[in-house]
């Protein structure tokens, strides 16, 4: 079901969302006609995972161009609503590079921007699939077991987040369709559970064995030997290798490099960001405090405590046993660093 699932699509007249709010007991769409639903979507994670955000950002300039013509905008207010659409989430890299490369054709008219949108989609389905075979073919040779691995990872990065297939959840997929695969550990995810309702229901839907476990226990998972290898996706990679992801993704990295296990990130080079050097560079998104604080609309927290929420945190290059983009796999901790290698 999954391989076919498609998280952002194009109606003709606008865009149709898959909720990612509502999953898993709930599929439903957000239909999209206007430039203030797609960014409310986009904030609200109703589409989230950094291609999934690019693709829907790519196909949001022909909504602000459709939405121009309707209202009477200038070409300066569609352009300052595209503005808008781009900044939606700033540590995103994806959605920027979509954004920036669709409005190249912005002059041609609507026809020339939906052209470039579907090829956004269509090409980040293709590096996907690439990056399913590379990150697979690495794994078996690197970890060279005589079995099926047992695998942990992060977030979201299947079919929800991208255009189709997956990054790392792609990874996953392959191993499972070449019966390389025992089981998934997938962390539960802040802060929306990411990993337990969203994973979690494209892993039901591959038939994939798997637990759900809190973000807290994937350090012991791993440290007591029931894990081969991590894989990861990404929402920015810097220059050097740093890599920005959902919050938790830092931890993982530094169990896997005590264990002596590969810690994988697998993205598209979209998600390589040359002009930022390092993670330090990397702007952290921080969402409201009250997703710490309470608990189902109900505060679990003293009223006097304050809620410190970082969306994502940034793992060390020097952590990344290998970054998978749809061009082979770079072993950036061992100094093939994207800066080098991916200009």
């Amino acid at each position: 079901m999954s391989q076919e699932l498609r998280a952002v699509e194009w109606t003709g007249t606008g865009l149709a969302l898959i909720d990612q709010t509502a999953l898993p007991h709930r599929t439903t769409t957000v239909d999209v006609h206007d430039v203030d639903t797609l960014v409310d979507a986009i904030q609200r994670l109703v589409v989230r995972g950094a291609p999934a955000i690019g693709a829907a950002g790519a196909y949001g300039v022909a909504i602000a161009l459709m939405e121009g013509e309707r209202e009477g905008w200038t070409d300066g207010e569609i352009r300052k609503a595209v503005a808008r659409v781009r900044e939606a989430r700033p540590t995103a890299v994806n959605l920027m590079v979509c954004v920036d490369r669709v409005m190249t054709r912005f002059d041609e008219g609507l026809d020339a921007v939906l052209a470039e949108a579907a090829a956004v989609q269509r090409e980040d389905v293709e590096a996907n699939r690439a990056m399913g075979a590379f990150g697979a073919d690495w794994l078996l040779e690197r970890v060279g077991a005589d079995r099926p691995l047992r695998i942990l990872t992060h977030c979201n990065t299947g079919a929800l987040a991208t255009a189709g297939w997956g990054t790392a959840l792609g990874v996953i997929r392959e191993l499972h369709a070449r019966g390389r695969l025992e089981v998934v550990y997938a962390d539960e995810t802040r802060p929306l559970l990411q990993g337990s309702r969203l994973t979690a229901w494209e892993l039901v839907q591959e038939g994939i064995a798997h637990f759900v476990q809190a973000d807290g226990a994937a350090a012991g998972t791993i440290l007591r030997g029931e894990v081969d290898a991590a894989i990861v996706g990404a929402d920015r990679i810097a220059a050097n290798g740093d890599t920005a992801n959902k919050v938790g993704t830092v931890g993982v990295a530094l169990a896997c490099a005590d264990a002596g296990i590969p810690f994988l990130v697998a993205a598209p080079t979209t998600t390589v960001d040359l002009s930022t050097p390092d993670g330090a560079a990397i702007h952290i998104e921080l969402r409201g405090e009250d997703e710490v604080l309470e608990w189902g609309g109900v505060r679990t927290a003293p009223a006097e405590s304050r809620g410190h929420n970082p969306a994502f945190d940034v793992t060390p290059g020097r952590l990344v046993t290998g970054l998978v983009t749809e061009r082979g796999v770079l072993e950036v901790s061992a100094g093939q660093l994207p800066a080098d290698r991916l200009r």
